[in-house]
């Protein structure tokens, strides 16, 4: 830690465990304390403007390059709006094998979230040194939670290329369906690596919900306040992941809307850019910006849902849904309903692969465009993902908007600034401390930065304070 006191800025390394680009500036009042804080995402997106004029055929492999996290997730959305354009149902083994790749993607990036970014958090102490208390501190001080976390993740990668060919960056999803079946060797390979995976994710489980007890403060005060909640379900109301219908409920549970598909649920959500980010806020229109927050991802998925729909998933769903006599607010619990999902993910895929029609070469559906607007969705690791696309009578694409998870978490990770901001700031200080409890408080959202703004450059997480007539007092600046 290196300290300026001329400048008041506190410089601290290395690079903060958040994927992407962003300050944050807390403002005192009068008396000293937190009056209100913001979470700026400082990159730029241009995306959208540089896919006019493609065709929505190429959109799939195109959009699968938004993100080197979130490859598997813009594939399948992209995908599910091609078939809006084109007016088709995909055959049933498409849609089969969609869900196995959407799956195994929120495997590994669950894996990558909880073990990799948060773990060190969780295990080492959040005022534990930075230099240890990153994945290599964890690996040395707990080298069979870090290896089975790399070997989680190492499972939903290998799932994803035997199926979809490539780890990242696949050009296998398109309107239509798909453009390769899966062979009985790939099956039975994927189907071979469930035990070991399973088995980890039961271990973690039980190691999570046994520490909850110490981590109440955390579970009190990282984002916890009442949202609307988004995620989608089937039609009888389990989990779904890829090819179901979106629901709303809000903080008490009730229903606000269920069984929407995409193009109806973007009828509903209104977005508003703010002059200090460029992540936009999107919002239920009906009820406003402040009134219409929602919350999206694991947590929201597990909120919406009445079950997983599996044996070990439902079990652990009962225990979760145990903490709370309603929806479960603390955004904490995000890393809960993360692995969670990961032990869903991995029965599912179990279930989806056990049954032969999914080696079934039947897998594209032809046809030409039949409509203009077509609106995709899928549900990535951190939330819903929206493809929304307007073509020309050739195809070519002449607006493109897509709706990213960690944009529609905008209001809500705001909200989770400000109140841990309010729990451990004070006038006299800012430390590694502060900041990191803040990180984690993001973490636990686990956004996405450059996949929901998109551009290059530094990663650095600022912290600014501000008195109450707007001068800067503190600084810590983590430099990439």
């Amino acid at each position: 830690m290196k300290a300026e006191t001329m400048a008041q800025t506190i410089t601290i390394e290395p690079v903060s465990r958040v994927e992407g680009h962003a300050k944050i500036t807390i403002h005192l009042g009068p008396d000293g304390q937190v009056q209100d804080a913001r979470f700026h995402v400082l990159e730029f997106r241009g995306f959208e403007k540089f896919c006019e004029g493609r065709h929505f055929q190429e959109m799939p492999a195109i959009t699968s390059r938004v993100c080197g996290i979130c490859p598997v997730s813009h594939m399948l959305a992209s995908a599910d709006a091609g078939d809006r354009l084109l007016a088709v149902e995909i055959p049933d083994t498409a849609l089969r094998l969609r869900r196995v790749v959407n799956l195994a993607q929120i495997v590994q990036s669950h894996a990558l979230s909880f073990f990799y970014l948060s773990s060190p958090d969780l295990l080492l102490g959040y005022d534990a040194p930075p230099a240890a208390r990153n994945v290599l501190g964890l690996a040395a001080a707990h080298p069979e939670i870090a290896r089975r976390g790399i070997r989680l993740r190492q499972f939903g990668q290998t799932a994803i290329e035997l199926i979809a060919g490539k780890r990242i960056h696949a050009s296998w999803a398109i309107a239509g369906g798909v453009n390769a079946s899966l062979s009985a060797a790939a099956r039975d390979q994927i189907l071979a690596a469930l035990p070991e995976a399973i088995e980890t994710a039961r271990l973690t489980l039980d190691w999570f919900r046994a520490s909850l007890p110490s981590h109440d403060e955390e579970a009190r005060t990282f984002g916890h306040f009442p949202t609307l909640f988004m995620g989608m379900v089937t039609p009888d109301g389990s989990l779904e992941s890829y090819g179901g219908r979106l629901r709303i409920i809000d903080a008490h549970g009730r229903l606000v809307a269920d069984q929407l598909d995409a193009a109806q649920a973007r009828v509903l959500l209104g977005e508003r850019v703010e002059p200090w980010s460029y992540l936009k806020s999107p919002f239920l229109k009906a009820l406003g910006p402040d009134e219409g927050a929602y919350r999206v991802g694991p947590l929201a998925r597990l909120n919406v849902a009445q079950r997983c729909g599996t044996p070990l998933a439902d079990e652990e769903f009962a225990r979760f849904r145990s903490l709370s006599a309603g929806p479960v607010l603390g955004s904490f619990h995000y890393h809960y309903a993360r692995l969670i999902e990961i032990l869903f993910g991995l029965e599912r895929i179990g279930e989806l692969l056990d049954d032969p029609s999914c080696l079934s070469t039947d897998v594209l559906a032809r046809a030409s465009r039949n409509r203009l607007r077509g609106i995709g969705m899928s549900e990535a690791p951190r939330g819903t993902l929206f493809h929304d696309y307007t073509v020309d009578e050739d195809g070519l694409l002449t607006s493109v908007d897509l709706l990213i998870a960690t944009g529609q978490n905008n209001l809500a990770m705001n909200r989770a600034v400000t109140q841990i901001a309010k729990a451990y700031l004070h006038a006299d200080r800012l430390d590694e401390g502060l900041l990191n409890r803040v990180e984690a408080g993001i973490r636990a959202f686990d956004p996405c930065l450059s996949c929901s703004t998109h551009a290059a450059g530094t990663m650095p997480l600022v912290v600014e304070v501000h008195d109450v007539n707007g001068a800067t007092i503190g600084r810590i600046d983590r430099r990439a």
